[in-house]
């Protein structure tokens, strides 16, 4: 478990307003509206289509106004202490939470409900296909299921140069065609890459190209 800090050093961008919603406008406005009390919140689907980015969101507003935020995934050791001072409870990669996690986010549910935080949570599949015991299971699934779809390749391409021009760099045609067609458009992994070929092109003082693209890869091993 972590105390979210207020500014995600390796991710500072991820924000309601830097989310590309696509087909997602239905989850993003309930997510922007969540208050207080409000029913928990379950978003699913595959890997890299933005729930973490939505959760991340989420926990800056809050953070933003004050509130203290209680992170939780199958990453983080139980047990999860209680601490009555959090403002929201959120609950990622649920899908692989192991025995001990699960009931460490069942007792934390369960209080947050009894104190009326409100409790957000993904995984990769819907709450009824979760591998996790079924008071766990039941609960993530009483309130506002909503299913995340990955964007198209015309959104990939839209995110990525927003992403480029946020940073002030200049992605040609021939780059983003090689981004989108040699590798996956799961939006994760596409703003990895953008994140390397950033470092790559100032350490070697270079424009990003092609060319540049493939001698990082080619140093990376993933060529």
């Amino acid at each position: 478990m972590k105390q979210i800090p207020l500014a995600f050093a390796h991710d500072t961008a991820r924000s309601f307003e830097s989310f590309v919603p696509g087909a997602n406008s239905m989850a993003l406005e309930h997510l922007r509206a969540l208050q207080g009390s409000s029913a928990p919140v379950y978003l699913w689907g595959p890997s890299g289509c933005g729930k973490t980015h939505l959760l991340q969101a989420l926990a800056h507003r809050v953070q933003a106004q004050g509130g203290q935020v209680g992170w939780f995934g199958a990453a983080d050791a139980a047990p999860w202490p209680i601490d009555e001072s959090r403002s929201l409870i959120v609950f990622d990669a649920c899908d692989a939470l192991d025995a001990g996690q699960q009931q460490a986010a069942f007792a934390l549910f369960v209080d947050a409900s009894t104190r009326g935080i409100p409790v957000a949570a993904a995984g990769r599949v819907p709450p009824v296909d979760l591998p996790l015991r079924d008071d766990l299971r039941t609960r993530l699934g009483w309130g506002h299921v909503l299913a995340i779809q990955p964007l198209s390749e015309a959104e990939s391409r839209a995110a990525l140069r927003r992403e480029a021009d946020r940073r002030g760099l200049f992605l040609s045609d021939d780059v983003m065609d090689y981004l989108l067609t040699r590798f996956s458009r799961d939006l994760k992994h596409l703003m990895d890459l953008l994140d390397r070929l950033d470092d790559f092109a100032l350490a070697n003082k270079r424009a990003i190209t092609v060319p540049l693209l493939k001698q990082m890869l080619s140093q990376e091993g993933a060529e």
